[in-house]
């Protein structure tokens, strides 16, 4: 069972901002909307899809058919909730399925839009991903991504350095040339991800015959930053739009 479907885990997650609003919360999202490319009548698959915000958003603006796809049974669960409350959400299916299995979807080079939104960090080998989305991929087929930056990763706490009395000095980058399994706490749960620098990101990308097209570290809007100063001190996530070439 992975972490997303600890009931302990699934509950905080449930009842966090950008669970329950959805992309709005997600101070990557207004950066992230403006990589996308027009979805009208194409095929998409959506990786690491958890509720569903993405696969929704694709289907309401015009896709003709969105495969989400996750591991996660609880995030699922979820998921077909969302759909079954719109009157577009015939237009979506969902798949219980590891992105390290991505070779058992069938079907190569049949979808215009592959999108994964903050999963691609919990998958050991990013060069299989990028192969089997390149397989799946029509040729001209967008592929946009966003993971945790590689600055955000690198230590591997994710926490930031602070003085006896709590006040925050700075974020560590520690071993960034390794690359390898992580353990962080998040929602009160140990956690494993994978570090990978921007090095390996970029040219796993140029490896597959992918042509990166725009790339952005992020900051929030400026009404999040009144919450979260402190997201101009370091990057937290990396955006990555790239066409199948």
């Amino acid at each position: 069972m992975g972490v997303y479907d600890d009931p302990g885990f699934f509950h905080q997650y449930k009842g966090m901002e950008r669970s329950k609003q959805g992309l709005q919360a997600a101070g990557e999202w207004p950066a992230l909307k403006k990589m996308l490319p027009a979805f009208d009548n194409k095929k998409v698959l959506d990786l690491g899809c958890g509720f569903g915000w993405h696969s929704l958003y694709a289907a309401e603006h015009g896709a003709s058919s969105v495969l989400g796809v996750d591991n996660s049974e609880k995030m699922l669960q979820v998921a077909h909730e969302k759909k079954a409350n719109v009157t577009f959400g015939h237009k979506i299916q969902y798949l219980q399925l590891a992105m390290e299995d991505m070779q058992e979807i069938q079907g190569d080079a049949s979808f215009d839009i592959v999108l994964s939104s903050l999963a691609i960090h919990y998958v050991a080998s990013f060069d299989k991903v990028a192969q089997q989305v390149a397989r799946l991929l029509k040729p001209g087929g967008h592929f946009v991504m966003s993971v945790e930056h590689p600055i955000f990763t690198a230590e591997g706490s994710q926490n930031w350095y602070t003085d006896d009395q709590g006040n925050i000095l700075h974020w560590p980058v520690d071993a960034y040339f390794d690359e390898s399994v992580r353990q962080t706490n998040f929602l009160g749960c140990r956690v494993t991800k994978y570090h990978r620098t921007l090095t390996s990101y970029i040219q796993g990308l140029l490896n597959n015959h992918f042509q990166i097209y725009q790339l952005v570290e992020p900051l929030p809007e400026p009404e999040l930053l009144i919450k979260w100063p402190n997201e101009t001190r370091r990057p937290m996530m990396l955006l990555i739009a790239a066409l199948k070439s």
